[in-house]
């Protein structure tokens, strides 16, 4: 699915959605998920941290959460982050300048599945909230499988339908009716958060995504479920 259903590719309306709606992203994201995002973010640099990486692919990272918050927890790690966005890039570095963290967070326009990234070249490659705006999946994940050295690993943090289905309920009438309205009225913007509530129900289940992890290169593939299932961190090695 696309974000504004246009003759556009579907890239081509992810970036354009992202470009409209960075000024507010960063404040929508966090109140409208009562900043539980922080805590997933906290236990996927947890998990990277763990491979002692010295270099870090961080593949759609937007306005810089997470790359920042590995920066600042993982020692003298470099991380570049890649974004399609001109404007959530714009939104990122400023928050890195602020931090004095620009000496380690460097940031590039980018498409995920043509990384201008060398082979085998980073220890880490992670995502957050970023795989299912792919305009292809399979050769997104491909193309991070080919930066990763030999004994690196991917880490993904991405939305799930949780299985429960009293939780799925109550999730799915807050994503599909509460947050679009706000969501739109603050990023004036109401079919973006029409699109990312429901590009979430067209997701790969995790077994699914998965495979899809495994069919790109990944072994020891594994999803580790957050809060009742409403995220999954993603975890495969190469």
């Amino acid at each position: 699915m696309k974000p504004y259903n246009t003759d556009q590719t579907k890239k081509e309306e992810v970036r354009e959605m992202f470009d409209n709606i960075a000024p507010k992203y960063d404040l929508l994201n966090h109140t409208l998920s009562m900043s539980i995002d922080r805590v997933w973010r906290r236990r996927v640099v947890g998990e990277v941290r763990r491979a002692k990486p010295g270099r870090i692919l961080d593949v759609a990272t937007g306005t810089g959460d997470l790359a920042i918050a590995m920066a600042r927890r993982i020692r003298d790690v470099q991380v570049l982050g890649v974004d399609l966005s001109e404007q959530m890039l714009a939104v990122a570095r400023r928050k890195i300048e602020a931090r004095g963290l620009d000496g380690r967070i460097v940031l590039d326009r980018g498409d995920a599945e043509r990384l201008a990234v060398a082979d085998a070249s980073v220890d880490v490659a992670t995502v957050a909230f970023g795989v299912r705006n792919f305009g292809d999946l399979g050769a997104g994940l491909r193309e991070l499988a080919r930066t990763i050295k030999p004994g690196g690993k991917v880490v993904i943090l991405e939305f799930s339908r949780p299985r429960n289905r009293v939780f799925r309920a109550l999730y799915e009438f807050y994503s599909y009716k509460i947050l679009p309205r706000i969501g739109g009225l603050v990023s004036r913007d109401k079919r973006a958060y029409e699109y990312l509530p429901a590009s979430v129900g067209e997701f790969p289940a995790p077994e699914e995504f998965m495979a899809m992890m495994a069919r790109a290169g990944f072994r020891n593939c594994r999803a580790r479920s957050q809060s009742f299932g409403i995220a999954q961190i993603y975890i495969g090695e190469r």
